[in-house]
């Protein structure tokens, strides 16, 4: 009986100390968070982790480019980077992985959630025009979800899918 009541308060503590979000920043879903620093443009940021400083792509969406090398800024991207400073500049977030943790430039890749409220940062860009899907395997967890709003987006033509014309 004492061995089982020892047994039980052992994993009781490794289980609360995994929730607490200790070992640099990570949850039991290896989710992290942390806090932006700063907006890179519209699907990248720089985040603030207990442990590092990280650049994050978001998952599954593409803004305009504005800041990319040997590229002229394209149509709606300061726009973009603007409504993603406005959602998630100086904001703690939660990172979201998917199958794949970096992309080829070794960016972290996540679906990034506002704590305070739990904005899913990727769909409301979608949603309000401001991003494109970009879905790539094997990270598709909410591939679907963003193809629907995306469609809704530019059926009502908001954002990028009236300022800028077909693809």
């Amino acid at each position: 009986m004492r061995r089982s009541l020892l047994l039980l308060a052992v994993s009781l503590a490794a289980l609360a100390v995994a929730w607490s979000g200790r070992g640099g920043g990570a949850t039991p879903a290896g989710d992290r968070v942390g806090r932006v620093t700063r907006v890179v443009d519209g699907d990248t940021v720089v985040v603030a982790l207990a442990d590092r400083v990280e650049r994050v792509r978001y998952i599954g969406i593409d803004t305009p480019e504005s800041v990319k090398p040997d590229t002229p800024v394209q149509c709606f991207a300061h726009r973009a980077a603007a409504a993603n400073a406005r959602l998630v500049a100086h904001e703690r977030v939660r990172l979201v992985p998917d199958v794949e943790a970096r992309d080829r430039f070794g960016r972290l890749l996540a679906y990034v959630y506002r704590v305070r409220d739990g904005v899913l940062v990727n769909a409301a860009l979608v949603r309000d025009g401001f991003a494109r899907t970009l879905t790539v395997p094997p990270n598709v967890r909410f591939a679907g979800r963003f193809r629907d709003l995306a469609a809704q987006a530019r059926r009502a033509g908001r954002g990028l899918w009236s300022a800028c014309g077909p693809e």
